[in-house]
């Protein structure tokens, strides 16, 4: 056979090697469905979304025969596919699984496919909640009983339902366990009478904890600080003790005065014998003025002016230099 003929040449040259010939019914890429992983780098407000990636086969013939099926039960699928949002909530759309892009919907009508779209709705009205009593140790080794209430909102839809599995049960975990280690750093004394500081310090550890989530902590309140009974009675006699204190300390600083009083108007009353007569003279009309049945004889001054006069002299001699 000659091989060198033009139309055998021109085979040999359109034909392709051997090691670079690929046959459909042995290769197996060719039947191979690959599904393109989700791009870390398609976000909406730092949520990833994957809703405008490559659609693989599935998908597409799941939207295909949802849209087919819309058409079909036209207009009752017109009840199925439009739904409804109130003013106090927002709508986040799920397609075949994926973030739908543009954000939460809502208020109004939004449209969805049925059997391919799925949604949930979030209320994003101020939400309160109790703290149940926490038995914490203060920072000088004293176990008190606190509670607490939370207010909290939904600032974020997209993140209340992506980032966390339910935020309202978190929320209040976390709430519970701030509340602990936020009094853990203080003392009993602050414990009472520091109340809107340490709410204060907890709402903002809070509100920082729950921002991933979506979740605004708007206020903290401290409802209650019990202590133990021992405790209440120590104190309790503790503050008795100190006004105890107190009133005594009140009463010797009233004789002390009282007393120097009395030693001035008695200067003033020996040094003027005409001041010390007209005292005398006061007591007799006070003791006459009582009905009683004692008898009072007055005696003269003249008497006693030499007792008063060694009195005066004595008091002279005592004086300091």
């Amino acid at each position: 056979m000659n091989t060198s003929s033009p139309r055998l040449q021109n085979r040999a040259r359109i034909a392709p090697a051997p090691d670079t010939m690929r046959f459909p019914s042995t290769d197996i890429r060719q039947h191979t469905i690959i599904i393109p992983p989700t791009e870390p780098n398609r976000t909406y407000q730092g949520l990833k979304t994957s809703e405008n990636d490559d659609m693989n086969c599935v998908e597409i013939l799941a939207t295909t025969l949802s849209i087919i099926l819309m058409v079909l039960t036209f207009p009752i699928s017109v009840f199925i596919c439009f739904k409804v949002v109130s003013e106090y909530e927002r709508a986040v759309i799920f397609r075949m699984g994926r973030l739908r892009s543009g954000g939460a919907r809502g208020p109004g009508v939004f449209f969805v496919l049925p059997c391919v779209d799925d949604y949930c709705k979030v209320d994003l009205r101020t939400v309160s909640f109790d703290v149940p009593p926490q038995e914490v140790l203060s920072k000088d080794s004293v176990t008190v009983t606190v509670d607490a209430v939370v207010y909290y909102r939904i600032s974020d839809p997209l993140k209340s339902v992506i980032q966390v599995s339910n935020y309202s049960h978190s929320t209040r975990l976390l709430a519970a366990t701030t509340l602990r280690n936020v009094l853990g750093t203080r003392n009993l004394s602050e414990l009472l009478t520091e109340r809107e500081t340490i709410s204060h310090t907890m709402q903002m550890s809070l509100d920082e904890a729950t921002d991933p989530w979506g979740v605004k902590v708007e206020r903290v309140e401290i409802k209650d600080v019990s202590l133990p009974t021992a405790l209440q009675r120590a104190m309790a006699a503790e503050a008795e003790a100190a006004r105890e204190a107190r009133a005594k300390v009140i009463a010797a600083e009233g004789e002390m005065k009282s007393s120097r009083a009395l030693k001035e108007a008695s200067e003033i009353i020996s040094s003027s014998p005409s001041a010390l007569q007209l005292r005398y003279l006061q007591t007799l009309v006070n003791i006459s003025a009582e009905k009683n049945s004692t008898i009072i004889f007055p005696l003269p001054m003249e008497l006693l002016s030499p007792f008063i006069s060694a009195g005066h002299n004595h008091c002279n001699s005592h004086k300091p230099q």
